[in-house]
């Protein structure tokens, strides 16, 4: 039986008319609009839903809604913003640092993959400014590409790792 929930989605807050097991997954999509989180498993085990809660990557599609009450969602769209607000920037770029590599490199092929890579990348960027190669690919294990664009995924969080730390300098 649907009820109203209140939910903080990309620093806005939302009121929501869904059942509280409802997969957080289908209210971004479905409510919201965002087409960022996508289904790809329902398994949580390909990380094309992913999000980011109060900061932590979360696969989206076996969380249910009622789970991020009082909570703060970042989904693909508000990474710009949640990237500005973590480094006190005056303005909110157009691009989290790593959406930019992500497109620099040129390494989406289909696209399927892209948010819960970037969601993953942008998370590890947060904690870690300058991973290894290594700790890139421990973070972004669990997150699947149906292209095997991963050398080039690789290479972005690495761009991305170092144009954040430039802009730290």
């Amino acid at each position: 039986m649907p009820s109203e929930l209140k939910i903080k989605v990309n620093e806005r807050s939302w009121t929501v008319s869904a059942a509280p097991d409802t997969p957080l997954l289908y209210v971004l999509s479905n409510e919201l609009l965002l087409k960022g989180p996508r289904f790809g498993c329902g398994l949580a085990q390909c990380g094309s839903c992913s999000v980011l809660v109060n900061g932590v990557e979360t696969r989206s599609c076996v969380t249910p809604v009622s789970a991020v009450q009082g909570k703060s969602v970042t989904t693909l769209e508000g990474l710009p913003a949640w990237y500005a607000a973590q480094n006190k920037l005056a303005e909110v770029p157009a691009l989290h640092p790593v959406q930019q590599a992500m497109l620099d490199e040129q390494s989406a092929q289909c696209g399927y993959c892209y948010n819960g890579m970037i969601v993953k990348a942008s998370e590890l960027l947060a904690k870690n400014r300058q991973p290894t190669e290594a700790q890139i690919r421990t973070a972004m294990n669990g997150h699947l590409c149906r292209c095997g664009t991963y050398p080039r995924i690789i290479l972005a969080v690495q761009r991305a790792s170092r144009a954040m730390s430039e802009a730290k300098a």
